[in-house]
């Protein structure tokens, strides 16, 4: 079988970043899949499920309900390995073109207070398994660590 884009990047010299995962054309619409990486792989911890779970309810809420974007967000949710999140948005992108909008949806996380967005059981299937605290601990590690001081090569796969 033909690996899968994902499974050709080089994981062992990836940083945290912003990376254009790969562009896939529906019709002569282009969407375009991003990496958002939050920890290096295989070299920092993996980020636990409750706050990724929150951060995905965030994220989505965030995208979903934007002025410029909600109508052009496909899908936002986490990677299996744990080290970051998928964004799908219609259009064809550069990693720089969204830098701006993934900073304000981090700082939207970070900064969050109240009750999380569909965290009941009518509206969630795993509604009990959220964490808060840390999601906004992870979001302000990304923000500092990497989305304010973002760089070219945190925005190109390495080779």
């Amino acid at each position: 079988m033909k690996k899968i884009a994902s499974f050709t990047v080089n994981h062992l010299d990836l940083l945290t970043g912003i990376y254009v995962s790969r562009k896939d054309y529906v019709g002569e619409n282009v969407l375009t899949t991003f990496d958002l990486r939050m920890t290096c792989p295989n070299k920092e911890p993996v980020m636990n499920t409750a706050e990724i779970h929150t951060v995905e309810h965030l994220g989505a809420t965030f995208l979903r309900n934007h002025k410029d974007y909600a109508e052009k967000t496909v899908y936002f949710g986490p990677m299996g390995c744990r080290t970051g999140f998928y964004m799908i948005l219609s259009g064809d992108y550069e990693s720089k073109d969204v830098v701006a909008l993934v900073t304000e949806m981090f700082e939207f996380i970070r900064d969050y207070e109240g009750e999380v967005p569909g965290a009941s059981p009518r509206d969630c299937g795993n509604y009990l398994d959220l964490n808060l605290p840390m999601a906004k601990y992870i979001a302000g590690r990304y923000l500092d660590n990497t989305l304010y001081i973002i760089e070219e090569k945190n925005l190109i796969y390495p080779q």
